[in-house]
C-alpha cells in the first residue's frame, strides 16, 4: 500500500494543527509511521486519501454500530438538515430521543443533552457535587472519563497511549479532590470511604472498562460500589459513553443488573455525530438549571442533526432481532479467533463482551486482567508489529494497545472471516 497523499497531508497539518491532528492518538505516535487521512467510508470500510480500502474495527471509536454511512442515518440527517442545521432552541427531536433513552434505561427519569462524552461526565460530576454538597470524587485507575481536569489522574485511553504521567495545565486544586484506586479493588474503595465518608460526592466508574484495553468487572465489584454509595449517600455515576446501547438496549446496567444514580452517554446515541448526554434519578436531575441551582448550558446541545441521527440509531438497535443477530455474528468471530490463538500457542488473549473486543498481548496469560497494572504488562512492541501487519493487509484497528475494537451491523461473516485470516498471518 502507498500512503503518499496521507504523508503530504500530515506534513501540511503539522504546520497548522498541534501534532497535525485534532485528537492525540490519531497521530500514530505509539505505533510509528504517519497517520492515515480518511476520505470516505461506507458499511464496514474506510478509504484513505490514497484510495486504500480497509475493513474498519474502530468504527469512529464506537458509535457506528450500524456501520459507516448507514442508509437510515444518512436519510435522517439529510431530512433534518433541510429544516436547518442549528437553532439554539428547543426542538421536537430532542424530546423524541429523550423518550427513547428513558424507555430502555430503567435508571433514567430525566436526561440532558450535551455535545460530547467529556461534557457529559464533567456535568454529571458537577451535578453530584451540587446534589450532595460534597467535593471529593472517587475514580479508578485506567478508566477514562474525558479530558476535564478532575478526571485525568491515572486515566486510560489517549493518556495511557501517549505514556503521559499526568497532564500539564491542571491546577493542583482542580485535581486535589480526586481520589484514585485500582479498578476491581472493592477493598480499596471501602478504605477510602472509611477515611472520607462525609466528603465523597460521587464514585465514577466504567462498568466495563474499555479505555485501558478491556477489563471486566469482577464478581460483586459493581454491586459492592452500589451498596457503598447507598450506605454513604454518595452518587454512583456509570460512565456508559462506550457501553451505553453497545452491550444491549439497556447498556451495561442491564447487562450486569446494577443501576446507577447518574449515567453518562455518548457514542451510539449520536449515530456518528457529536453528542453526549447525562441522566438519572429525578430528584438529582431536578437540581439542573433552570429547575435547580446547578448550572450547565450549551448552544449546540440538542442539535437537530445529532438528535435525528440518534433517533434513527436507537430505532434500529431496539428492533427485536438486532442484538441477537449481532451477538451471534460476534460469537462466531470470537470462536474462530480463539481457535487461531490456541493454534499459535496463545501469543495474545482475546477479551470480549457483545460487539466489543480486545486482544491483550500478554503471551500465555491464563487469567483475564483485573486492573490497569496488569494490562500494562502486555508486550507493547508486539502490538506495534501486529498493528503494522494488519494495516498492510487492509485491516484498520485502533493505533493504541489500550483501545478496544468494535463490530458493527455492516460487518458480514465474510469480512469477519477475512479478518481472522489476517490476524493469523500477522501473528505468524
Amino acid at each position: 500500500m502507498h500512503h503518499q497523499r496521507s504523508q503530504e497531508l500530515f506534513a501540511k497539518a503539522k504546520a497548522a494543527i498541534p501534532g497535525g491532528v485534532s485528537s492525540p492518538v490519531r497521530a500514530f505516535g505509539s505505533v510509528g509511521g504517519d497517520p492515515l487521512f480518511i476520505s470516505r467510508a461506507t458499511g464496514p470500510f474506510l478509504v484513505d486519501a490514497d484510495n486504500n480500502r480497509y475493513i474498519d474495527y474502530v468504527c469512529s471509536w464506537g458509535p457506528l454500530i450500524l456501520g459507516h454511512a448507514a442508509p437510515e442515518i444518512l436519510h435522517a440527517v439529510s431530512q433534518a438538515a433541510q429544516n436547518g442545521t442549528s437553532f439554539g432552541a428547543a426542538t421536537p427531536s430532542e424530546v423524541e430521543l429523550a423518550a427513547r433513552i428513558k424507555a430502555v434505561c430503567k435508571s433514567i427519569d430525566k436526561v440532558r443533552f450535551v455535545n460530547s462524552g467529556t461534557e457529559a461526565t464533567m456535568s454529571a460530576l458537577r451535578l453530584a457535587r451540587g446534589f450532595t454538597g460534597r467535593d471529593k470524587l472517587l475514580k479508578f485507575e485506567g478508566c477514562y472519563h474525558g479530558h476535564a481536569d478532575p478526571f485525568l489522574s491515572k486515566a486510560g485511553s489517549g493518556v495511557a497511549t501517549l505514556g503521559l504521567p499526568g497532564c500539564a495545565g491542571i491546577p493542583t486544586g482542580a485535581a486535589g479532590d480526586t481520589i484514585t484506586v485500582p479498578y476491581n479493588d472493592l477493598k480499596a474503595a471501602k478504605a477510602v470511604f472509611a477515611n472520607h465518608s462525609e466528603s465523597i460526592a460521587a464514585v465514577i466508574v466504567e462498568p466495563l472498562a474499555c479505555n485501558m484495553g478491556m477489563v471486566k468487572p469482577a464478581k460483586g465489584f459493581l454491586q459492592g460500589l452500589r451498596k457503598l454509595c447507598d450506605r454513604h449517600k454518595t452518587v454512583l455515576i456509570f460512565d456508559e459513553v462506550i457501553t451505553g446501547f453497545r452491550m444491549g438496549p439497556g447498556g451495561a446496567q442491564e447487562y450486569y443488573d446494577v443501576s446507577a444514580d447518574l449515567t453518562t452517554f455518548g457514542k451510539v446515541i449520536g449515530g456518528g455525530l457529536p453528542v453526549g448526554a447525562y441522566g438519572g434519578r429525578g430528584e438529582i436531575m431536578d437540581m439542573v438549571a433552570p429547575d435547580g441551582p446547578v448550572y450547565q448550558a450549551g448552544t449546540l446541545s440538542g442539535n437537530p442533526l445529532a438528535m435525528a441521527a440518534g433517533i434513527a440509531t436507537l430505532d434500529a438497535i431496539t428492533s427485536s432481532k438486532f442484538f441477537s443477530d449481532l451477538t451471534a455474528k460476534c460469537c462466531d468471530f470470537y470462536g474462530e479467533l480463539d481457535a487461531v490463538l490456541k493454534r499459535l500457542g496463545a501469543p495474545a488473549k482475546l477479551l470480549s463482551e457483545g460487539s466489543i473486543f480486545y486482544l491483550w498481548f500478554a503471551a500465555g496469560a491464563q487469567n483475564n486482567p483485573s486492573n490497569y497494572d496488569e494490562i500494562k504488562t502486555a508486550d507493547g512492541d508486539r502490538f506495534v508489529t501486529f498493528f503494522r501487519k494488519m494495516l498492510e493487509q487492509g485491516i484498520n484497528i485502533a493505533p493504541s494497545p489500550f483501545e478496544v475494537g468494535f463490530i458493527s451491523r455492516a460487518h458480514t461473516s465474510d469480512h469477519l472471516n477475512a479478518t481472522v485470516t489476517a490476524i493469523e498471518k500477522a501473528l505468524r
